[in-house]
């Protein structure tokens, strides 16, 4: 997947690089809403998360596909919420997100093939079966996290809301990637598998 350079232009960062553009926009979100209210924290969270994708392409000159959409999604929705003065729209944003995620990877595999690769910049070469496997688990994470934060910002406090999207949402997500590793080393293919090919593409019509 080449997003704003080409594969043989991008640095690999340390994993601390990644986690920190991540959790970062996250904390100043966290941070601006305790000194301050939701609508200034929701506008220095859109700073942070353009200031993230500027850093990430300066070291690595490459962001990722998953951050640019968020990105975009972060500013629509964040200048909703200052603009109509609404905190509902930041509180949906998760949602919209997540349920994007999990009907991109659905959709794909409806048609029999797998996005999770471009989601993930393909960061491993799975059979067929394994991308199929893997793709419908994350399609099911992303709409589990869809429902929670719809169930946590409709029932819980502002604060509660906020503390969980910083210090809630990066944890589940690394645990659940974590409990993938043994389906994905069960069907890991070497580089110079002849099915290679067809797992870069997404192709899973023969799963």
């Amino acid at each position: 997947m080449k997003t704003f350079s080409s594969v043989s232009d991008r640095k690999v960062p340390h994993p601390l690089f990644k986690l920190a553009t991540e959790l970062g926009p996250l904390v100043v979100f966290f941070i601006a809403n305790a000194k301050g209210n939701l609508f200034i924290a929701t506008a220095a969270f859109m700073v942070a998360v353009v200031a993230a994708m500027a850093v990430s392409y300066v070291v690595t000159r490459h962001v990722p596909i998953m951050a640019i959409v968020s990105g975009i999604i972060v500013l629509v929705f964040g200048t909703l919420t200052l603009v109509l003065h609404d905190e509902t729209f930041i509180k949906i944003k998760p949602t919209i997100i997540y349920g994007l995620f999990g009907a991109i990877l659905g959709g794909g595999l409806f048609f029999n093939r797998s996005f999770i690769a471009v989601l993930f910049d393909q960061m491993f070469n799975l059979t067929p079966v394994g991308w199929r496997q893997l793709t419908l688990r994350w399609a099911l994470f992303f709409v589990f996290m869809a429902l929670l934060n719809e169930a946590i910002w409709r029932t819980q406090s502002t604060d509660f809301w906020v503390g969980f999207k910083a210090f809630g949402v990066i944890p589940l997500t690394m645990i659940f990637a974590m409990a993938q590793m043994p389906l994905i080393k069960r069907y890991h293919l070497e580089p110079n598998t002849a099915d290679m090919s067809d797992s870069e593409r997404g192709d899973i019509g023969n799963a």
